[in-house]
């Protein structure tokens, strides 16, 4: 370990007498680039990820004197991978320059993919609203770049985070719209039942029989093989409890679906949301009697 450190100090110093000195055009930030990337090489066996991430910082500021952008935001890129061992934050402001840089200079499929991975930091680090920004934007580059498959797959992230935050209607809207993109899709129609499933379990949560209802009137029309799965079947089953403020046939419809196809965590917590409500009208009723 302190070969490695001992290596990337002196490269690191021989690096930053390379910009003090002199250079014919960008040639000297090229060399000091280059001496920059023997030492982050080096900080990174030694493990220290801290320097590394530093120094990365150097290597992307001599690529911007150079006017390199693309080599400048794979730089940004090496230094968020150094910061996410020990710093998302900083991970994510990395990978931002990297971003704008990318834009930039037309590579928007990069751009695309990096906002992605800053918005998933953001998730994990539980800051929903960032996350939602950045997943927003990583969406709508896929979406120009023409990869609908991608995009799809982001957007159905920030339904997932609107209705964490109980934005039931703009979550319903996400997913309701990726179904009608996909349905056409040789490649996506497979998934719609599963969306349709996800926007009925949004509905639910806001504890309108009536709407669901309808809902499901539109999904056959989304999708008209979908009055025949099981998806639509549990939607039915729970629509129908809640209008008779049944919980146990409420409970007993998630039950006969989970035997079958095992419900992830996020329809779990949406599902037991939507049964307290069905329990908190319950009481209510019972509390007027």
């Amino acid at each position: 370990m302190g070969d490695h450190e001992a290596r990337g100090d002196d490269f690191e110093k021989k690096a930053e007498k390379k910009l003090t000195g002199w250079g014919l055009f960008g040639s000297k930030y090229e060399d000091a680039a280059d001496l920059f990337d023997k030492a982050a090489n080096s900080f990174k066996l030694a493990k220290n990820w801290s320097r590394a991430a530093s120094v990365y910082i150097k290597i992307a500021n001599c690529h911007l004197k150079g006017d390199s952008k693309h080599e400048a935001a794979s730089a940004y890129v090496e230094a968020a991978n150094c910061y996410k061992k020990f710093s998302p934050q900083e991970a994510g402001q990395a990978l931002n320059q990297a971003v704008n840089l990318f834009l930039e200079i037309g590579r928007l499929n990069m751009a695309a993919r990096y906002s992605k991975d800053i918005g998933e930091i953001y998730q994990q680090e539980q800051d929903l609203e960032k996350a939602t920004d950045y997943l927003e934007r990583a969406a709508d580059l896929f979406d120009s770049e023409g990869q609908a498959s991608q995009a799809n797959t982001i957007k159905q992230k920030v339904a997932e985070i609107a209705a964490q935050l109980e934005q039931y209607p703009k979550a319903t809207e996400i997913f309701e719209s990726i179904a009608r993109q996909s349905i056409n899709n040789n490649l996506l129609k497979y998934s719609v039942r599963g969306i349709l499933l996800n926007a009925g379990i949004c509905q639910l949560c806001r504890g309108d029989p009536v709407a669901i209802t309808n809902s499901l009137e539109r999904y056959q029309e989304i999708d008209p093989t979908f009055s025949g799965t099981r998806e639509y079947k549990l939607l039915a089953d729970l629509a129908a409890s809640m209008d008779e403020g049944d919980i146990a046939k409420f409970t007993d419809a998630i039950k006969e679906f989970d035997s079958m196809t095992r419900l992830d965590p996020w329809k779990t917590t949406l599902l037991l949301r939507a049964k307290n409500e069905l329990k908190k009208k319950e009481d209510d009723e019972d509390d007027l009697t």
